[in-house]
């Protein structure tokens, strides 16, 4: 009786779409998620922003603010419409710690950009079960669309700010 073994419950799936937008690059930008729980319909928006950032910057704090959002270990998809974020999450990731947070360019290797922000998003990563679907920005996608919207809304908060 004591060695049987239970079915482990699986994680609840969750959709994360997510968008950064930059009003000059750098310059004043802004973040934003929509959080999606499929089983229940329920939905989650998030945006924020910064005065001085860059697009990269702000596709990363889109995707770690939208897994921060998560109250327990879930299954994650996470779409963007940022190649960069996917990849990098998914591809180059790996090798960067390898290499003690460092790019190969060329021969040599250079710090890789943005690294708080990638170490941050590799620690939330650890914690889920994450995989990345990329779509083409403005293309009509609704939910990216709207993570847009809420993106840029807050860019010219803080452009408005300056």
């Amino acid at each position: 009786m004591g060695n049987q073994e239970f079915p482990k419950k699986s994680p609840p799936e969750v959709q994360l779409f997510t968008d950064g937008a930059c009003r000059g690059n750098p310059g004043p930008g802004g973040w934003a998620y929509i959080l999606r729980h499929p089983a229940s319909g329920r939905e989650k928006e998030g945006s924020g922003g910064a005065a001085l950032t860059t697009n990269n910057q702000m596709e990363l704090t889109a995707v770690i603010e939208g897994l921060k959002a998560l109250k327990a270990f879930s299954a994650v998809e996470v779409i963007t419409d940022s190649t960069y974020v996917a990849k990098g999450s998914q591809e180059w990731l790996p090798g960067w710690k390898a290499r003690g947070w460092k790019r190969k360019e060329g021969k040599q290797l250079k710090p890789v950009k943005n690294v708080e922000y990638w170490q941050e998003l590799d620690k939330l990563l650890a914690d889920h079960q994450v995989h990345f679907t990329v779509v083409k920005g403005h293309s009509g996608h609704a939910e990216n669309e709207r993570c847009d919207e809420l993106a840029v809304a807050a860019a010219l908060e803080y452009q408005l700010e300056s």
